[in-house]
């Protein structure tokens, strides 16, 4: 296994390299003291999508932050990058843990977004991070999960084949909603997506251009020879740029989505350690964890006005919440000065 190493920073990313053979995992790192935060991203995400929530935390309590980007997702390469099911990507986790710290690893508190968060507790249930202190996970239910499965093909559907540049993407991300907080959106959409493979004048790509061209022609009309004229000279710029497209295609790994959710809440309420559910709207929750929230098992709180990517609209937020919790269960402190 490989682990490509990166300070974890709006601003910088350094690699660094440590080499083993088949895998290669990136991972963004901060902090150089107190327990590890392991986080863990959404599916089409990267580890990027923690860029921000990383400052925020790191500048409220003692501690260092791993983010992972997942098989098949963001600059990680692996050998059989079809393989999405949870058992492999939880070991993929433990593996990763065990390449950058070896047997004795420090205290490691896992935190996952969505599809990252169900691998998260698939991790934990499976016991493939020894030294774990807690978990949390964010924005993830298996009734809702499992009841949005049926629309989850229409909705990637919906998105996007392409994108002009980067700055596009980042533009869309924030007008869809998809990532309320343009700050994050910025770092976070460049490890969404990545220049097209394919030539210009594949079937798909070309279509998607020259809907565009016709388009832009049918406004023009009635402007006469010379928009015509700058419209054809922008259709070459257009076709000179190189289009972005998704890093993976979500489509492709229906197969694992109930996999990766099915029998969660038991899962989650199984795990030994603290634990905290974080959610962007109480109708989230089921009656497994409804039922378990009442008895104690875990602590949850809800994030409004968040959409589904919590730490990314809100990361000043979760950063609290999550530093409350672990200087509660005294897992670290808050630094000098705060709060």
């Amino acid at each position: 296994m490989i682990i490509k190493h990166c300070v974890l920073s709006v601003l910088s990313c350094e690699p660094h390299h440590t080499l083993t053979p088949l895998h290669t995992f990136r991972i963004y790192s901060s902090g150089s003291h107190g327990p590890v935060l392991l986080l863990l991203h959404g599916g089409g995400h990267s580890a990027l999508s923690w860029a921000v929530f990383t400052g925020v935390i790191c500048s409220r309590i003692n501690c260092r932050v791993v983010a992972i980007d997942l098989r098949a997702h963001g600059d990680t390469k692996v050998k059989n990058s079809e393989d999405l099911s949870a058992e492999t990507m939880a070991k993929d986790v433990g593996k990763v843990v065990e390449a950058l710290y070896g047997e004795n690893p420090p205290p490691i508190l896992m935190i996952g977004h969505s599809m990252g968060g169900a691998i998260a507790v698939h991790t934990a249930a499976a016991n493939h991070v020894p030294s774990l202190l807690g978990l949390c996970v964010i924005d993830v239910v298996e009734g809702t999960a499992m009841d949005a499965l049926n629309s989850m093909q229409n909705f990637l559907r919906s998105r996007p084949k392409t994108f002009k540049s980067v700055e596009n993407a980042i533009e869309w991300s924030v007008k869809s909603g998809q990532i309320r907080n343009i700050e994050s959106a910025r770092v976070s959409m460049t490890g969404q997506v990545k220049k097209c493979e394919e030539p210009l004048n594949s079937p798909g790509i070309s279509k998607s251009i020259s809907e565009g061209i016709i388009e832009e022609e049918e406004e023009d009309e009635e402007g006469g020879e010379s928009n015509h004229k700058r419209k054809k000279e922008d259709d070459q710029e257009v076709k000179k740029e190189s289009l972005y497209t998704w890093r993976i295609e979500l489509s492709k790994t229906e197969k694992y989505w109930e996999g990766w959710f099915r029998g969660l809440s038991s899962l989650f309420l199984s795990c030994p350690v603290p634990k905290l559910l974080l959610l962007a709207g109480i109708d989230r929750l089921d009656k497994d964890l409804t039922i378990g929230q009442m008895q104690g098992k875990f602590q949850m709180q809800v994030l409004p006005q968040c959409g589904h990517a919590v730490h990314e609209d809100a990361p000043e937020k979760v950063a609290d919440a999550l530093a409350t919790f672990m200087v509660r269960h005294k897992f670290t402190e808050f630094k000098e000065g705060f709060p």
